[in-house]
C-alpha cells in the first residue's frame, strides 16, 4: 500500500480530532480557545480518551465554556460533572486545578487565551512553556494543546506529539513532524495527527506496516 493511501485510509477512519469529538466548534475566539485547554487538561492524566472527551462535553454542557464560567462554578460541581462522566480516581485532583486553571487565565490573560500567543510572540516554544504554567498542563499537555489548535495558529504547524510519531512510524509513515507534514495540505494535518493517535491507541503494538 502506498502512502497516499494509507493517509486516505487513516483518514477515512480515524481523521476526526478530540475538539470535534468534544463538541467544539474552533475558532480563533476566547471561548472555544479555552474549551480545548479544557480538554488538554482532561488529557493530561492517564485516562481513557473516550472518558476525557465525555468529560469535556459534561463540563460544557454545565455552562462551563469560559474561564471565568469555570472559574465561577464550585469545586464540588466539578467533581460531580466529572463523576457523570465517569472520569473518576483523578476526579478531585482535577476539579482543583480547572478552577485553579481557569483563576490563572482569567488573571493573567482577561480569559483571552489569544493573549498568551501574543506574549508568545509567535514563538511555538513559548507557547508551550505558557501552557505549563496552567495547573496540571505539562510538556505532553502543551503538545496535545498545540496538536489540536495548529489548524488555527499556524506557527504551531507541524504539530506531531509521541504518540502521533509512534502510530506513523507505525504505519511505515515518515517519523518526523515535516515528514508527515508534506503528505497533508496544512488543513488537514490537525485531523491527520488525531488519525494517528487514534490508530496507534487502537491498535498499539499490534499495528504494522503493510506493502
Amino acid at each position: 500500500m502506498d502512502r497516499r493511501a494509507k493517509v486516505e485510509g487513516l483518514l477515512a477512519d480515524y481523521g476526526r480530532t478530540y475538539a470535534e469529538e468534544a463538541g467544539i466548534r474552533l475558532r480563533n475566539t476566547p471561548a472555544p480557545l479555552y474549551q480545548v485547554l479544557v480538554l488538554t487538561v482532561l488529557f493530561s492524566v492517564r485516562i481513557r480518551a473516550d472518558i476525557a472527551v465525555a468529560a469535556a462535553r459534561e463540563l460544557f454542557e454545565a455552562g462551563w465554556r469560559s474561564p471565568r464560567a469555570m472559574a465561577g462554578s464550585t469545586w464540588q460541581e466539578r467533581v460531580d460533572a466529572l463523576g457523570r462522566a465517569r472520569y473518576r480516581r483523578y476526579d478531585e485532583s482535577t476539579a482543583s486545578a480547572l478552577g485553579d486553571g481557569a483563576t490563572l487565565i482569567v488573571d493573567h490573560y482577561a480569559g483571552d487565551l489569544r493573549r498568551l500567543r501574543d506574549r508568545a510572540e509567535g514563538d511555538p516554544a513559548r507557547i508551550r512553556e505558557l501552557l505549563r504554567e496552567v495547573p496540571r498542563i505539562g510538556p505532553v499537555g502543551a503538545d496535545i494543546f498545540c496538536r489540536e489548535l495548529q489548524g488555527l495558529w499556524p506557527e504551531l504547524r507541524p504539530a506531531f506529539d509521541r504518540k502521533a510519531r509512534t502510530g506513523a512510524a507505525a504505519l511505515g509513515l515518515p517519523r518526523t513532524p515535516r515528514g508527515l507534514a508534506e503528505l497533508v495540505p496544512a488543513a488537514e494535518l490537525p485531523r491527520l495527527a488525531a488519525a494517528l493517535v487514534r490508530s496507534q491507541l487502537e491498535h498499539g503494538p499490534r499495528l504494522r506496516a503493510e506493502g
